[in-house]
């Protein structure tokens, strides 16, 4: 995911080629070892100032919301683990952070579920909206001509699949394209339909339509951590069942077949399967791998990673990079996303892995971008 790859950024990619032909939490904490399972929370060392207490084990009094299961706090590495041959460089180094338990959305939010959001809030999605050439300039080089008219208005990023083979996989937008109309109830643009998508997960939510629909539920987005957290469980793994690439197609909903030429639908899926339509990982969480990808609260920062590595801190409860920063982009602010989609291959990302990560604009609605939410205790404790 990248430039090309924002709703935003690819208009201005289709104009050209028509011109010319929050706050990081790092705490010193202690490695914690055989706790009691019994237990609702434990102190640790946190730093000179005092101690903090880390929530491992459900409290008896908080009830499980509906929909959600209770993901353990504790200790553990985020990132590629070390024999993970294909990781790419910003999954890496691992570093060991610590997280309070939490509640996580079993599936990703559906079209049923996102349609009772809209119907009582007549929200509108950024995909539906008009464009605004004065706020998109502001995310654009200085001196970028204006699209036309044409080309600036409401859709999102759709999928096609191509006839021949390429001879790279480096250009996404090879396989993508701006499809006016599109959006979360027209997921291929005009004429098509989320009738029969009922239980499908919701696609084409840009960041700000996935934060407004938490406010309204009284849920957040998971950070990059607590996702990683629910994702890897106990293992120790390239993927949530293990590391066994050969499973793929019956774990998650992925591309079988030459990208993006065939897909051979091993999976039994094309595009977005219903929700819960393959094995739930040890957390009882389902499409933690595959179908679409989810987003999270972090800021994408490149360099976020090796920062935490050299501050010698395990970071307690870390909420990511205090700023985004891309360096193939540094006009970019991006959040990180999640698990991988019904998109991908083997052959160019493997996405599937606990550790994948992706930078993506705050603008982007795509296809198979979706996100499922969490609740903490505080949270809860507030109704």
């Amino acid at each position: 995911m990248d430039f090309l790859t924002s709703n935003r950024g690819f208009i201005y990619f289709l104009a050209i080629s028509l011109i010319l032909g929050s706050c990081k939490d790092k705490t010193d904490v202690k490695e914690i070892s055989n706790h009691s399972e019994t237990s609702t929370a434990q102190k640790i060392t946190k730093d000179a100032h005092g101690s903090a207490e880390v929530i491992f084990e459900k409290p008896a009094k908080i009830k499980t919301p509906e929909g959600m299961v209770w993901i353990p706090g504790g200790i553990f590495k985020l990132g590629a683990v070390a024999h993970d041959k294909i990781a790419m460089a910003h999954e890496k180094p691992s570093h060991e952070v610590t997280v309070n338990g939490f509640f996580m959305d079993v599936a990703e939010v559906t079209n049923a579920q996102f349609k009772k959001f809209v119907d009582a809030t007549g929200y509108i999605t950024v995909a539906e909206r008009e464009i605004d050439w004065e706020v998109l300039k502001e995310q654009l080089p200085a001196g970028t001509p204006k699209p036309h008219d044409s080309i600036m208005q409401p859709g999102s990023l759709t999928f096609r699949k191509l006839n021949t083979s390429l001879p790279n996989l480096y250009d996404f937008s090879q396989w993508w394209q701006w499809t006016i109309g599109a959006n979360w109830k027209n997921p291929k643009g005009p004429g098509s339909t989320i009738v029969r998508k009922k239980n499908h997960p919701v696609v084409h939510i840009a960041f700000e339509d996935a934060v407004a629909y938490c406010e309204w539920a009284g849920r957040r987005l998971p950070t990059e951590a607590e996702w990683e957290r629910a994702a890897r469980g106990s293992k120790n793994s390239s993927f949530w069942w293990g590391d066994d690439a050969e499973m793929v197609s019956k774990m998650a909903n992925s591309w079988e077949g030459e990208f993006p030429l065939r897909n051979t639908k091993t999976d039994g899926y094309e595009g977005t399967a219903p929700v819960k339509s393959y094995p739930a990982n040890e957390n009882g969480l389902f499409d933690i791998a595959g179908n679409v990808w989810e987003w999270t609260s972090d800021w994408y920062n490149t360099h976020y990673y090796s920062e935490v590595v050299n501050s010698g801190q395990v970071p307690f409860n870390p909420t990511g990079s205090a700023k985004p920063y891309n360096q193939q982009d540094p006009y970019a602010k991006e959040k990180v996303i999640k698990g991988g989609s019904f998109l991908c291959n083997a052959s160019y990302c493997a996405s599937y892995r606990i550790s994948a990560r992706m930078a993506t604009s705050l603008d982007s609605s795509l296809e198979h971008l979706g996100f499922r939410t969490v609740a903490t205790i505080e949270m809860l404790a507030e109704d």
